[in-house]
């Protein structure tokens, strides 16, 4: 928790962001993720001054397991002084003690954001799903909760001044509002509407920018002219006899291959434009990442293709 210090901004774990989201589905499946399509409303986690302490953030804990699915987990939240925001003991449950930082005691608008990210270490603990290192698992963590629906609060809770700063979380706000946009593409939301914020609004729209140039790059038509003209130059190189695998130049996504390599993550059912399906034969093949779960997709060079994620079942037209 950041309190009076400096913000980092910016995208500095943008790749393990990423890596999270696809973990995401390969855990909990299409099916799964999609059952989570309505975000936390403001109303289920208000907490006004007047409320009760303990008593409302009991309740607002036990809105987010409702969101999070958690029917038998019992959330018991008390305060102390500590430097973190929150904390929460991951035992077999169905018991859980989280202890929220004692600041909460007069900045309780906050609380729900808090609860969101210890609630969502519950969720993966009990899905089994984790990272090895301590950083890396608190990034997925954030990237659960606001791909799921609950993580809007950590952002809203992102307030910056002269005099003063707050963000809860480890990822930036930018990298927040990145997430919260693969969600609102995904499911059709409008998260900007729920913002207190001012500055959480702005991280949004910037993240949102980023967002949107995963769904613009080649080979996808949706790319831009100075994209399709590079991917051309590089498929060229890819097709010399001496270019051997990839022939690109480093950061671009996408890596050429000779058809008939083996393929990368959960692949893809393409059709050409004909509608016929492609595939067999010799030649080159294309792989690049899915904008929406950023598992890798393998289809072959030959102009306009459809392809379907076969993780997030995402339809994507490419140029190839």
């Amino acid at each position: 928790m950041a309190n009076g210090g400096p913000v980092e901004h910016g995208y500095p774990h943008l790749e393990v962001v990423r890596t999270s989201i696809t973990a995401l589905y390969k855990r909990l499946s299409y099916d799964t993720i999609q059952a989570f399509d309505t975000s936390v409303s403001p109303v289920e986690v208000a907490f006004c001054d007047t409320d009760d302490l303990h008593l409302g953030a009991q309740r607002v804990a036990r809105e987010l397991v409702r969101h999070y699915r958690l029917p038998d987990a019992r959330l018991i939240v008390g305060f102390r002084e500590m430097t973190h925001a929150a904390n929460v003991e991951l035992a077999a449950g169905p018991e859980y003690f989280v202890e929220l930082n004692d600041r909460f005691r007069t900045h309780r608008r906050d609380i729900g954001a808090a609860l969101a990210h210890e609630v969502a270490h519950v969720y993966l603990h009990r899905l089994g799903l984790s990272f090895p290192g301590v950083r890396e698992n608190e990034i997925l963590t954030d990237t659960a909760a606001t791909y799921l629906g609950a993580g809007w609060l950590l952002l809203d809770a992102y307030r910056e001044d002269g005099a003063s700063s707050q963000k809860l979380g480890y990822l930036t706000p930018e990298e927040f509002g990145y997430v919260l946009a693969k969600r609102a593409r995904v499911f059709g939301e409008d998260p900007s509407v729920w913002f207190t914020s001012a500055q959480a609004y702005t991280a949004y729209v910037e993240g949102r920018g980023r967002a949107r140039q995963d769904a613009e790059q080649p080979p996808l038509t949706a790319a831009g002219w100075a994209g399709r003209r590079r991917y051309a130059r590089d498929r060229r190189r890819a097709r010399e006899p001496r270019a051997g695998a990839g022939g690109v130049e480093r950061g671009v996504p996408y890596v050429f291959s000779a058809e008939g390599a083996p393929g990368a993550g959960a692949g893809a059912r393409a059709a050409g434009a004909g509608g016929r399906g492609v595939g067999g034969g010799g030649g080159l093949r294309v792989s690049f990442p899915c904008p929406t779960c950023h598992q890798r997709i393998r289809v072959p060079v030959r102009g306009r293709v459809r392809a379907r994620c076969g993780l997030c079942r995402t339809v994507l037209d490419c140029d190839t």
